[in-house]
């Protein structure tokens, strides 16, 4: 209805009495309001893309004049017309009216433009890699996409339709507060149309989700306060039809958020959506304690390295000894004595022969100490508690021990003792009667779901001196996502309201606990903060500028949260301070055996990319798509390239050597085919191995974008 009040308004100039008669039959047609949920779907929703190359036939804005706010002038749409350089000067671009008919033809600096795409446009989406931390091996890599959400999971339909396990989103509250744009317009309190412009925003989106989530078994949540969450409730009823929704209660900040004339705020909800089969699963989450009853989250192996307050060589006095470690790394030997404070480690007996020896050193080099004496721990080696574990980057590995409280679990039954291994290390696990038959409430008053705890104080400790409003307890949105991934260890999981980047946070503690494979995919744009954008613009700033950019919400915060959570190092270098806690107690500083690459979406023209001219925007693409493990193919080859989960035929002439190198490749999953020749194509695809996937290049990349994903 917005677009005809829209049109309505620009006839009105040119016939008024016409204008008229129309604005009475579209006011009739507004008052037959169907039964359900209806709102004004304003269409089209826009995004500008500071930064994007102007070319010819581009939609553009004026950016306003550099310590200058956006005048109502400069929010019209122009159409790049062409572009040209005057005589010494920088480009020109001519300029066409969009909207305006009554406005003329002009001309500006392509500096002073930036472009802007309409929701309801085709695009054609790129990839570039603009970092990675790497301490996983060769685990599967997670994603960070800094881009309009919307364009992003048109980028993902591409990838993983109908692949993703679970999908954890936190939109903005729209509590008419400056925190959310529309169309680059912040929507407050006083905009009549703050709930149609929330539901519309939320309706493309989901439709978009609702095609990335597996049909027979996914799961949809979405964290609400009170201001929308019965109107979401019917949206998502009328977006899922079929799927059954529940919502919880989560206690979030038990002290209260005072509200003006209302009662104190002190919990938030979460919606789920079943999609299919799935159902929340028994786990070992315990969302609702009884009152006086000890949550018990077991941790199984305790390090046996101290760590936190207490940790130095000083601050015991018979707990500094080398550890004997075979020279082939398979077992733990045995240990030295205790080496008294003032001695050097050089001065300590030679380790037995065929052995190396591990002291207790911290990541900086300095002294620590380990939570054993070494008579004890040489009776629980014997007993088969102590785990040599895998070798850290710093150098070294990892030892762990069993607790006397792990061990009073073991005889409760908690815990169950599987047998021993090669090296005489207990086989332990946790007991599927015992630990994993809790189901969860519709309450969740667990004090680790307090937001404000470990939500806004632990983000504060991971990344000092960086300023994110509201982030999630990370406990709570690691339960919430456990109920329905914790039996899917290689489950995907998108978030397309990433923020600080919490969902990426949890996922990781998810695989740590059992050694999962997860991969998550975390998208959120790079906007500012309404106070830093005011600082910005007195400055003479706009967006597109380096110091403004580097200022959003994806560089400032969400990368170096998530980089800072895998290294254990905060932004500056020094190793996080704490421990975790809950289900998995252990430093903060050892940070997670993980992969994340970082990336910036692109829009690319489609003739550059069907005629091959674009790979390397694209080539991130397809490394999703076969699973973001492994080498990527970068660049463009006269033949053929086969990396680790697939491999590109750039010309159909090397197709047998192309054929034999993926007949001897196991692990590949995906065969991309560059060709225009439909008969060539279905002729390799008749020879490829049946567990090989066939995609035809460039037309299912620009079939995939031409069509109109979502709509707008």
């Amino acid at each position: 209805m917005s677009r005809l009040t829209n049109l309505l308004r620009q006839l009105e100039k040119q016939d008024p009495e016409l204008t008229a008669d129309l604005r009475r039959e579209v006011d009739a047609l507004a008052g037959r309001r169907a039964f359900g949920l209806n709102f004004e779907r304003h269409i089209p929703e826009t995004v500008e893309l500071p930064g994007h190359p102007v070319r010819r036939g581009d939609k553009v804005r004026l950016l306003p004049a550099r310590g200058q706010k956006p005048t109502e002038a400069d929010r019209r749409l122009w159409r790049v017309g062409r572009l040209r350089r005057i005589a010494g000067g920088k480009p020109l671009a001519d300029l066409v009216p969009l909207q305006d008919t009554q406005a003329s033809t002009t001309s500006r600096p392509v500096e002073d433009l930036v472009v802007v795409a309409e929701f309801r446009d085709s695009i054609f989406p790129g990839l570039v890699s603009t970092g990675k931390v790497e301490r996983g091996g060769d685990r599967p890599f997670h994603t960070v996409i800094n881009a309009e959400n919307f364009h992003a999971l048109q980028l993902l339909l591409y990838t993983h339709e109908g692949k993703v396990d679970a999908i954890y989103i936190d939109p903005p509250f729209n509590t008419g507060a400056r925190v959310w744009k529309y169309n680059n317009n912040y929507v407050d309190t006083d905009d009549a149309y703050r709930h149609s412009k929330w539901l519309a925003m939320m309706e493309r989106r989901l439709k978009l989700a609702k095609r990335l989530l597996n049909p027979e078994s996914s799961a949809l949540i979405v964290a609400i306060d009170e201001n929308e969450v019965h109107r979401l409730a019917l949206l998502l009823e009328q977006t899922f039809p079929g799927s059954k929704i529940q919502m919880v209660t989560v206690l979030i900040n038990p002290a209260g958020a005072s509200i003006i004339d209302q009662f104190s705020r002190v919990d938030e909800h979460l919606l789920f959506v079943h999609i299919g089969a799935v159902r929340p699963q028994r786990t070992v989450a315990e969302t609702t304690p009884l009152p006086g009853k000890r949550s018990r989250r077991p941790t199984i192996w305790e390090s046996l390295q101290r760590s936190g307050g207490n940790s130095r060589r000083q601050d015991t006095k018979a707990k500094f000894f080398p550890v004997y470690i075979d020279e082939l790394g398979q077992r733990i030997i045995g240990c030295g004595d205790h080496l008294p404070e003032g001695k050097s480690r050089e001065d300590a007996p030679d380790p037995p022969p065929g052995c190396v020896q591990q002291w207790p050193i911290k990541r900086d080099g300095s002294e620590a100490c380990w939570q054993l004496s070494a008579p004890t721990f040489l009776s629980y080696l014997r007993e088969g508690r102590v785990r040599l574990g895998r070798r850290k980057k710093e150098g070294g590995r990892g030892i762990s021990f069993l607790t006397t409280g792990r061990m009073r679990d073991v005889a409760a039954g908690e815990l169950v003792v599987k047998g021993r291994e090669a090296s005489g290390t207990l086989i332990v696990e946790v007991s599927e009667e015992k630990a994993q038959t809790r189901v969860g409430k519709t309450i969740w008053i667990n004090g680790c779901y307090s937001a404000t705890e470990h939500g806004s104080t632990f983000l504060r400790r991971i990344i000092p001196k960086r300023k994110f409003p509201f982030p999630k307890s990370l406990y709570a949105v690691e339960d919430a996502l456990r109920f329905y991934v914790y039996h899917k260890p290689n489950a995907i999981i998108v978030d397309f309201f990433a923020g600080s980047g919490t969902t990426a946070h949890a996922v990781m503690r998810l695989n740590r606990q059992d050694g999962g494979c997860r991969q998550s995919i975390s998208i959120t744009n790079n906007e500012v903060s309404p106070e830093e954008e005011v600082k910005l613009r007195r400055k003479g700033l706009r967006p597109g500028d380096a110091e403004w950019e580097r200022l959003g919400i994806c560089e400032y915060i969400t990368k170096p949260r998530i980089a800072a959570a895998v290294t254990g190092k905060t932004p500056d270098g020094p190793g996080i301070e704490g421990d975790y806690k809950f289900y998995d107690e252990f430093s903060i500083a050892e940070g997670f055996d993980e992969n994340v690459e970082f990336f910036t979406m692109t829009y690319e023209a489609p003739r550059p990319v069907a005629h091959n001219r674009a790979f390397d925007s694209v080539a991130p693409l397809l490394w999703m798509r076969a699973g973001s493990e492994g080498r990527r193919i970068e660049v463009a080859r006269t033949d053929f390239d086969v990396a680790d989960t697939y491999a590109v035929l750039f010309d159909l002439d090397a197709s047998q050597g192309f054929l034999a190198a993926v007949a001897e490749a196991e692990s590949l999953r995906v065969a991309f085919i560059v060709t225009d020749d439909d008969q060539g194509f279905q002729s390799v695809c008749g020879e490829l191995p049946a567990r090989v996937e066939a995609v035809r290049l460039y037309e299912s990349y620009l079939t995939n974008f031409t069509v109109r994903t979502g709509g707008g």
